[in-house]
């Protein structure tokens, strides 16, 4: 790692020191940052303004993405490219059009399932430092949880060893 995200890793250090545990949304999507632009390296085959033979496109900046993690409702600064052949650069740590953590979808389809409203859990929700919720999403999450216990009711039991 270089001397740049050596610093940005201190300072991200240095905030969680100064400011606890109350401020750990703003640490965790720093360090998610972080990690997507050395994705956005490796999928590169360079760092920024590295010039390398082996280059296979270009940084070309940022979008900002809001995601519902477990740490509250934060927004990243997602890399995007340009200038290279075949399938576009995306965080595989982002899924696609999805604005929640499986984490917090499960939390969330767990609710529903157990009878509490949408608006309750929308209110639950919002406790935790997750600022919208959709019934949209509720849907999607108690699906996710249907998902989880077909897989589990169609798994094989083989002799366990």
């Amino acid at each position: 790692m270089d001397a740049k995200k050596d610093t940005i890793i201190e300072a991200l250090l240095e905030h969680l020191i100064e400011n606890g545990a109350g401020d750990i949304a703003t640490v965790f999507a720093r360090t998610f940052e972080l990690a997507m632009q050395i994705k956005r390296e490796r999928f590169l085959h360079a760092s920024h303004y590295e010039r390398n033979p082996d280059r296979q496109g270009y940084a070309n900046g940022y979008k900002p993405k809001r995601i519902d993690a477990p740490a509250g409702s934060i927004t990243v600064d997602v890399p995007k490219t340009a200038g290279h052949v075949g399938e576009p650069f995306y965080p595989q740590s982002l899924e696609r059009g999805r604005r929640s953590v499986r984490a917090v979808m499960l939390a969330v389809a767990e609710m529903y399932i157990k009878g509490v409203s949408t608006r309750d859990v929308e209110a639950v929700m919002r406790e935790f430092g997750i600022e919208s919720l959709s019934s949209a999403q509720v849907s999607r999450a108690s699906k996710l949880l249907d998902d989880e216990l077909a897989a589990w009711r169609t798994r094989p039991l083989a002799e366990i060893r």
